[in-house]
C-alpha cells in the first residue's frame, strides 16, 4: 500500500524535470532568436548584429553560399540517389528485436521474481506473464517474417 502523503512527493520530482525540460530548449530558442545576426531589409546580403555595434558581415563574397555542404568538398551529381533497402532492412530488424528482448529481458525478471515468492498465486502471475511474452515474441516474429517474404521489393 501506497502512502497517500507520498503520493505528491513522488511526482514532484516528474514535474521538476518536465519543467527543466521545456525551459532548457525554450531559453536555448530565445537567446539564438534574441542574440543572432538580423539581416537587413534593404540588403538582404548583408546581417549585421545588435549586440556588436558596427559588426557586419557581406555574404555576397561568398558565392558558394546557397550550395549543399559536403564536408567541404564540391558538391557532385545529384542528390536523389536510388539505394536497395535490402541494405538497411537487416539493422532495421536488429533494432527491432534489440528493443524486444530488452521487454523480454525485463518480462523474465519479473517472472523469475514471482516464481521466487512460491505461492500458487505468484506461479500463476509468472505462467501469465510468460504467456503474455510468448504472444509479444509472437507478434514480432510474425513482422519479421512478413519483411523476410517481401524479398526487397520494399519501397519507400
Amino acid at each position: 500500500m501506497v502512502d497517500a502523503g507520498s503520493v505528491p512527493s513522488a511526482y514532484l520530482s516528474i514535474a521538476f524535470l518536465t519543467v527543466v525540460g521545456i525551459l532548457m530548449p525554450m531559453t536555448n530558442f530565445i537567446m539564438s532568436w534574441a542574440l543572432r545576426p538580423r539581416t537587413d531589409p534593404s540588403r538582404p546580403h548583408i546581417t549585421r548584429s545588435y549586440l556588436l555595434e558596427g559588426y557586419e558581415r557581406d555574404h555576397s563574397l561568398y558565392p558558394r553560399r546557397l550550395s549543399t555542404f559536403e564536408c567541404g568538398s564540391e558538391p557532385i551529381g545529384d542528390a536523389m540517389i536510388q539505394f536497395h533497402f535490402q541494405y538497411y532492412w537487416y539493422a532495421i530488424v536488429f533494432l527491432v528485436f534489440d528493443v524486444a528482448f530488452m521487454f523480454l529481458v525485463l518480462g523474465g525478471v519479473v517472472t523469475a521474481e514471482e516464481t521466487n515468492k512460491g505461492t500458487k498465486e505468484a506461479i500463476a502471475n509468472a505462467e501469465a506473464g510468460l504467456a503474455v511474452l510468448a504472444v509479444f515474441f509472437a507478434i514480432m516474429s510474425l513482422g519479421v517474417w512478413y519483411v523476410f517474404r517481401k524479398r526487397g521489393r520494399i519501397y519507400i
